[in-house]
């Protein structure tokens, strides 16, 4: 089962996100899990990608405006992937 955690300033830009914004991460991030769980590549309208000029972090498109930005982590369960929340919001928070 895939794990995760969130960066402090991940949390900050979560409360700033309006509860249809939340909503529509939660749907997406499931979405993403079940592929994960699944071991097959994340559906493309993810848009997960390299960030650019940052090694080893990823945007993930949950929403036409809606973008986060993660890493890969440990997972206290080895064999599974774990998820580090960064950053959320528009594509303001690039």
């Amino acid at each position: 089962m895939p794990t995760y955690e969130a960066d402090q300033e991940f949390l900050r830009d979560w409360r700033r996100l309006s509860p249809t914004q939340r909503q529509r991460f939660k749907t997406a991030v499931r979405r993403f899990v079940e592929d994960l769980k699944a071991k097959r590549p994340p559906r493309a309208g993810f848009g997960i990608e390299h960030f650019e000029g940052h090694e080893g972090v990823y945007e993930f498109h949950w929403a036409p405006d809606g973008r986060a930005l993660f890493t890969y982590g440990t997972s206290p369960h080895p064999g599974d992937t774990h998820i580090i929340w960064l950053r959320i919001g528009t594509h303001d928070i690039y």
